[in-house]
């Protein structure tokens, strides 16, 4: 590779194309000559936008589902009532699959791929647990408080199940055998959302703390207790969460109280606080989601005046930028 001065003498790199845009890069920031443009460029800081993908096969709300957004596992929820239907994703289409045993809304789920996955707890409140292979649905131990609209982060088999309706501030830990009461969240709610994809560190955000008020609190988890640290910009609940630890999350879409305003708002957390970023193209709440990263969320289904099928994947990456020399 031959280098290229600009007018002052300094060397930059001289390219048939452009460096590729997938995240991360470490040619970020890095001013080159691309030939095949004739044009001087650099690779700008990461970040993400969503774009349409396929529909799912049914409109559905109250789902759940983990995996990212080129292999994901979504399930229950309801159109008219609780479903049972469980759907596989490619990156393109919704493909239906064994049911769950139980239909269900409002349940949480554990897991970060779209072979091995936990369906825990939902409407009722029921404290059923079912445990997805890639195949089937299994009936496995039961969580000790059934609770729905909760949330949960790690794998499907070890992970933490937290909070729900009705206002609790429960958590529980699942060893792949057992549940097990450990320390509370400081905030009891529901309809939260939580990154995290071990036992040991995750974060939990959001959610409706009573019938008259949502919240913006964050929480994170070190494996022994939880610590509050800053909020999420827009308060919310029963919105969308995409992420792989504390120091790694996405919230997007949700609702305000009273379900007046649905958002579109998505907010990334850098370890330290949310940004605003790009917007859902279209705003809803209770929808499905997941995502092993804030760089490879999926959201799909929940409701935006009707109850939608639609999906969009959160796409991260470095922009392009020309530098204009004229």
């Amino acid at each position: 590779m031959a280098t290229y001065k600009v007018t002052k003498g300094t060397p930059v790199a001289f390219r048939d194309e452009a460096y590729p845009t997938a995240y991360p890069s470490g040619n970020e920031g890095e001013l080159f000559y691309n030939a095949g443009s004739g044009t001087f460029q650099f690779l700008g800081v990461g970040a993400g936008t969503w774009a349409a993908g396929g529909n799912m096969n049914s409109a559905k709300v109250g789902l759940a589902g983990t995996g990212t957004n080129t292999a994901a596992v979504a399930f229950g929820g309801y159109g008219d009532d609780g479903v049972n239907e469980t759907e596989l994703y490619n990156g393109t289409a919704w493909t239906e699959v064994n049911n769950l045993n139980t239909a269900r809304y409002g349940m949480s789920s554990l897991g970060t791929t779209n072979t091995a996955a936990l369906s825990v707890s939902g409407n009722g409140p029921q404290d059923t647990v079912e445990n997805w292979d890639g195949t089937n649905w299994t009936e496995i131990a039961e969580v000790n408080t059934g609770r729905y609209d909760a949330t949960g982060f790690g794998t499907s088999t070890a992970g933490i199940f937290v909070a729900g309706a009705p206002y609790s501030n429960a958590v529980e830990t699942w060893n792949g055998t057992a549940w097990s009461e450990i320390a509370e969240v400081n905030t009891g709610r529901t309809g939260l959302n939580s990154s995290g994809g071990s036992t040991t560190n995750g974060m939990v955000f959001n959610g409706r703390t009573s019938s008259t008020a949502v919240t913006a609190v964050t929480e994170v988890w070190n494996g022994t207790s939880w610590t509050e640290v800053n909020d999420t910009n827009q308060a919310r609940r029963n919105g969308g969460g995409s992420g792989i630890s504390s120091a790694d999350a996405l919230a997007f879409g949700g609702t305000d109280v009273g379900a007046s305003t649905i958002y579109a708002n998505t907010e990334i957390w850098d370890g330290t606080s949310w940004t605003e970023t790009n917007n859902l193209a279209t705003a809803r709440q209770d929808v499905g989601s997941n995502g092993s990263s804030s760089q490879n969320a999926l959201m799909y289904g929940g409701y935006s005046a009707p109850v939608v099928a639609a999906t969009e994947e959160w796409n991260f990456a470095h922009p392009l930028k020309t530098i204009d020399v004229s």
